[in-house]
């Protein structure tokens, strides 16, 4: 049945969610043992610890990928899986974070979400509200059979382009070099790129119901 689908990659997402934050736990402690709480200003990760860092990343997505493609009959489903997945998988990494180190401690502050091709910066709060969409959207795709059009599809990268974007431009700017602020992110730019993403996963759930 469809609910115990959605409760066994959920519980896959809160585990890996759970292993995630407990790596950024000792992270945080080699790197920033005075405080634990203040990730910035940045301390850059050494060379041999970086490309442990970046082939981590790299897995991450690769595991929950190869999870999204043993759905029976791919395309939607495959899809729908990997974005329930991924957005579960964020959310609970952040709530585990809070759990175990008390962090977050402010809802508009910021975060290293990732390092290719070099650091995204931006309010943690900002992925959360993405990865809300997955969620929905994703349990949608799961339970129904669906064709993601190419309307769909294209509305989705255009606007995954502009959120991404909106994540790497904080990185070029020498605001960001010390304690970044809340205007040091580009919210207009993520604020287009999310109602575009929100507008072609709405789509797609909509092809759902149809279906259905």
């Amino acid at each position: 049945m469809e609910w115990r689908k959605l409760i066994w990659l959920g519980v896959y997402a809160l585990a890996m969610a759970q292993v995630e934050a407990a790596v950024v736990v000792y992270l945080r402690e080699i790197y920033h043992g005075a405080d634990p709480l203040a990730l910035f200003p940045l301390v850059p990760l050494g060379g041999a610890d970086l490309s442990v860092e970046l082939i981590r990343e790299v897995a991450t997505v690769l595991m929950i990928a190869s999870v999204a493609l043993l759905q029976p009959q791919r395309g939607g489903r495959a899809f729908g899986a990997f974005i329930y997945v991924f957005g579960l998988w964020d959310i609970a990494y952040y709530a585990w974070l809070k759990l175990l180190l008390g962090w977050p401690t402010q809802w508009l502050e910021w975060d290293v979400l990732f390092l290719i091709p070099w650091p995204w910066l931006g309010p943690w709060l900002a992925p959360v509200l993405v990865s809300v969409l997955f969620v929905a959207t994703g349990a949608r795709l799961l339970s129904a059979p669906a064709c993601v059009t190419r309307l769909a599809t294209s509305t989705i990268c255009v606007g995954a382009a502009l959120v991404v974007t909106a994540f790497l431009m904080p990185a070029t700017s020498s605001h960001t070099a010390g304690v970044p602020r809340v205007g040091d992110f580009p919210w207009v730019v993520f604020g287009v790129g999310y109602l575009l993403m929100a507008a072609g996963l709405a789509i797609a759930g909509n092809r759902v119901s149809r279906a259905a």
